[in-house]
């Protein structure tokens, strides 16, 4: 007899954030243990399905598919479920529901993107996205992570208006919702292209990452890292690829930012721009678009989230161990912390080392830069891998856990972020030992082989000169100096000109204000409201002005007469006779006027 499990056949998606809605509920371990049943669960059900489409919906004259099952959306979700998984063992001390549904959520919403196969279902999903990772910026609960989750949403309302912007001309011009490929050529494609690149974190839309990441909290950090960008390196792959401008914006990701990398202080703002770094690989990868360069895409994003998480995970380790986050505050670690470090050198040499996930994807990317005589290409993303092994993969664990003492002597961390970083660790030197499992699961047969000889010598000939020439330059003391300081990479744009134009939109629009509350309020309306106040009695004088015999004492003038019937309406003490005679007065000469 079959056991038959209900959840099974729901969407992986709806799995993990409809599930992620019990967790404010639960208490202690048994929250724990949900949360990682969750991408477990989801797992399960995604490798259970075949290939094609599942859990369709209908919805008005459409129908929303929430399971379009395929390669290559197949390889995104199970790195996604188990980035998840992994995320979720590394959380397990705190006990924080706000941080864990929000989690759950986000991580189960770039599944939901991943599965999509119309328009409006990845909407949906991609804004879930955007809101739950805001509360991983927020849950960290300081003024700095208030602010860089304000930019970062708004950026991201920003993007999310674009791709909602794209979709509605898409289905208006080919009357279908149907996610597929697009070819760059209409203004649909156009906004649908820049939605997706501001998750891509593509030059020059990427400051946003930076900015935020370092901001959440040490879990949140780790899940930011391994979701918005890789579901919209998928979307990209999905919808854009051999689209050529992505080569040279790719190439300026893997480039530009190892400039920033250098000088910064911050570990996890140094770890955000080696990210967009990686990324930048990704979308080379799309924009040459043949099958070599697509499979390389989604090998280096599975190979990516495994590694990046790890040094995502052994920072924030010694973030709440230590309580520092810059560079120059730390040294020394590696004899309080030795697993820590044993693993963040794990996810340094993963980069791109023989033997290490890095090195069977990321020579996927260049080669095909290669195959297709791209000859700028290849030698720029040379530069690049070179370069981020050295300034990151060695640069980080060398300054973190084994330059200059700082005398801080921290406690290892918790062991559920050890199980989480050497579960992690353990799937980076699998996938570099074992490629074919990886391989087998890529979108096109993968006719390609990393371990060649001329390659693996090649490999380790550019790591050790750039590692040897990091190391000269350090001696020598020629690399840039440590300093805390912020420095501004395009997001000049809203934390420089973005305030000019609020201070000049605010004096303009705030003034107008002014003006008007001037004229109308205080001006028309003002003047209106106290000729109603004082009309009575001025109506009252006028009328009586004739009659100042009848009611005047002695020797009484016409404005004594006046004073004492203004008095008397401001105080309400006017005289029965008085107020009858004036009524009667009122009423006659209204009557003669209409005769």
């Amino acid at each position: 007899m079959t056991l038959q499990f209900p959840f099974i056949d729901m969407p992986p998606a709806l799995i993990m954030v409809a599930g992620a809605l019990a967790l404010p509920i639960l208490k202690g371990r048994l929250r724990s243990l949900w949360m990682m049943a969750l991408p477990l669960l989801a797992l399960l059900t995604l490798v259970s399905v075949p290939n094609g489409t599942h859990w369709t919906v209908p919805f008005l004259d459409y129908q929303l598919v929430f399971g379009r099952v395929d390669a290559l959306s197949r390889v995104f979700g199970i790195i996604f479920c188990i980035a998840a998984f992994a995320g979720s063992v590394y959380a397990m001390h705190e006990d924080d529901a706000l941080a864990h549904t929000s989690a759950m959520i986000y991580a189960g919403s770039a599944v939901g993107v991943t599965f999509a196969g119309d328009f409006f279902s990845l909407y949906i999903f991609w804004e879930f996205m955007a809101v739950a990772s805001t509360f991983l910026i927020l849950a960290r609960r300081t003024e700095q992570s208030q602010k860089a989750a304000f930019r970062y949403i708004m950026i991201h309302i920003l993007g999310g208006l674009s791709l909602m912007a794209g979709i509605v001309l898409q289905i208006h011009e080919t009357g279908s919702i149907a996610l597929s490929a697009i070819e760059l050529a209409s203004p649909a494609s156009w906004f649908i292209f820049i939605g997706v690149a501001v998750n891509a974190a593509i030059y020059p839309m990427h400051a946003w990452l930076k900015d935020a990441y370092p901001e959440a909290t040490v879990t949140g950090a780790v899940f930011l890292s391994s979701f918005t960008t890789k579901s919209a390196v998928y979307l990209m792959a999905r919808t854009f690829a051999g689209t050529e401008i992505l080569i040279p914006l790719g190439l300026a990701m893997a480039l530009i930012p190892l400039c920033y990398a250098v000088i910064e202080n911050d570990i996890r703002r140094v770890l955000a721009y080696s990210l967009i770094n990686q990324v930048g690989f990704m979308i080379v990868g799309i924009g040459i678009g043949t099958d070599l360069a697509l499979n390389g895409v989604a090998a280096h994003a599975v190979c990516h989230i495994l590694y990046k998480s790890l040094l995502f995970m052994s920072a924030g380790a010694v973030i709440q161990q230590t309580g520092k986050q810059d560079l120059s505050d730390l040294g020394g670690l590696f004899r309080s912390m030795p697993w820590t470090a044993t693993f963040c050198i794990v996810g340094g040499l993963s980069m791109s080392t023989p033997f290490f996930c890095g090195f069977v994807s990321k020579s996927m990317i260049i080669s095909a830069a290669a195959h297709e005589h791209l000859t700028l290409a290849w030698f720029a993303l040379q530069f690049a891998a070179v370069g981020v092994f050295a300034y990151v993969g060695m640069r980080v664990p060398f300054l973190t856990f084994f330059h200059k003492d700082a005398g801080l002597r921290p406690e290892e961390a918790p062991w559920n972020m050890r199980i989480a970083m050497g579960l992690t660790a353990l799937g980076c030197v699998f996938v570099g030992t074992n490629h074919e499992v990886l391989y087998n699961i890529l979108p096109f047969a993968a006719d390609y082989e990393p371990y060649t000889f001329a390659h693996v010598i090649n490999q380790l000939q550019l790591q050790f000169f750039g590692t040897l020439a990091f190391l000269i330059l350090l001696a020598k003391g020629l690399l840039p100096r440590l300093e805390k300081a912020a420095f501004l990479d395009t997001d000049w744009f809203y934390a420089g000109a973005g305030r000019l134009f609020y201070t000049v939109v605010d004096k303009a629009f705030n003034g107008l204000n002014t003006a008007c509350d001037a004229l109308f309020v205080k001006g028309v309306t003002g003047s209106v409201n106290r000729f109603a106040q004082t009309a009575p009695e001025s109506i009252a004088v006028f009328l009586m002005a004739p009659f100042t015999h009848l009611f005047g004492k002695g020797n009484a003038s016409q404005a004594d007469l006046s004073e004492r019937v203004r008095q008397a309406f401001r105080t309400g003490t006017v005289p029965t006779g008085v107020g009858a005679f004036i009524a009667v007065l009122f009423i006659f000469i209204l009557y003669a006027v209409r005769g």
